[in-house]
């Protein structure tokens, strides 16, 4: 517990920046940390033993027990049958609970985490990244100054025409903050233009609209952004939440698929390859009757003509 402990204390500043500026409750961050916290038990368990079997057996040799039992006439294999027995007993513990827990928990905390970074888009937009999950609208910030609200050099692309990045906004310098009531993500640019492609008028026509601007204000919904709950069978698919017997199932059907893909390219391709190996064995045919009739070698060049 103590070894599973240390690694929590380490696994939570990994984390911690999905949690700040969320609004989570306590019940919820505690929830997603129980769950993947039990990925660190293959790890902490064994070194959990080592120490334990370390401070044991150092501790009976500095008080000189392990030559009191020897002495006692009591051989060192049957003073550590126990403990290959409780050794046993773990080690199959250990292999359910990696096998059917672990799975569980991961498949549990994937959902939580997925649904707890599209409660507040806000927090998940890192300098540096392209931000895609706000609908029809694709975000990038080069920088975020220590406050977190302050930003540097963005670029905000709108697709809500469905006809690629037509309408784009570049901003040296702006804050993002969200509402008060959670419900909208506000851009304040400053020092910025932005560009918009119209519809051609004809063949050789082409419209765009490009105006400069000081101060700008960008709006975007997040009501939908709202802690969902995510069906679980969207992430059953992930190699970290599956047991042994799935895997071999799924290695079964990949199989399966690649013989099956392998049998329609051969259908496909056997008959232009049938093909092409029956001409070199026509005129092989025709030539060899020819190259050594008589012990003539030389060729004909009107056996080439395969009519």
């Amino acid at each position: 517990m103590v070894t599973w402990f240390i690694f929590i204390m380490q696994f939570m500043w990994v984390w911690i920046d999905e949690f700040i500026g969320k609004g989570l409750d306590t019940l919820t961050i505690l929830q997603f940390l129980g769950l993947l916290s039990t990925t660190l038990v293959p790890i902490a368990l064994p070194l959990g033993i080592l120490f334990a079997a370390l401070m044991t057996f150092g501790n009976l040799g500095e008080t000189s027990e392990l030559v009191a039992v020897k002495s006692s006439g009591a051989s060192i294999v049957r003073f550590f049958k126990p403990l290959l027995m409780l050794i046993v007993v773990i080690t199959v513990f250990a292999f359910l609970f990696n096998n059917y827990i672990i799975p569980r928990a991961q498949l549990k905390a994937t959902r939580l985490l997925y649904d707890i970074q599209n409660k507040k888009p806000v927090v998940a937009i890192k300098a540096g990244r392209f931000y895609k999950d706000i609908p029809n609208t694709t975000i990038y910030i080069s920088r975020k100054d220590a406050d977190d609200i302050t930003v540097h050099d963005i670029k905000i692309y709108d697709h809500t025409s469905g006809r690629g990045n037509d309408k784009m906004t570049f901003a040296e310098k702006g804050k993002m903050y969200v509402s008060p009531d959670k419900r909208y993500l506000i851009f304040e640019l400053e020092n910025g233009w932005r560009y918009e492609d119209k519809l051609p008028k004809g063949k050789d026509e082409h419209e765009q609209i490009r105006f400069g601007f000081r101060y700008w204000k960008k709006v975007f919904d997040l009501s939908d952004f709202k802690m969902p709950k995510t069906d679980e069978n969207y992430f059953k698919t992930l190699r970290g939440v599956m047991t042994v017997e799935q895997i071999a199932k799924q290695i079964d059907t990949s199989q399966k698929a690649l013989r099956k893909q392998h049998e329609n390219n051969k259908a496909l391709l056997m008959p232009g390859i049938s093909y092409v190996m029956w001409i070199p064995q026509k005129i092989k045919s025709r030539i060899t009757p020819y190259f050594f009739k008589n012990g003539h070698k030389r060729y004909r060049t009107d056996l080439f003509d395969t009519g």
